[in-house]
């Protein structure tokens, strides 16, 4: 049996407009290879921006 998070990678998002570190988060690298872009409130900019993965 395959153990539990051995696909998943852990992965930190970055506000693309400020360039502050928000969210932790996971991803499976087998079925998600390319950077993840999603639309996230920052605390920083005080309005929701895109957050894409920092590696």
């Amino acid at each position: 049996m395959a153990k539990k998070g051995e696909a998943r990678e852990r992965i930190t998002l970055q506000c693309s407009e400020c360039k502050n570190e928000n969210y932790r988060t996971q991803k499976n690298k087998k079925n998600t290879t390319e950077r993840l872009e999603l639309k996230k409130y920052c605390s920083n900019c005080k309005q929701t921006t895109v957050h894409k993965e920092k590696k």
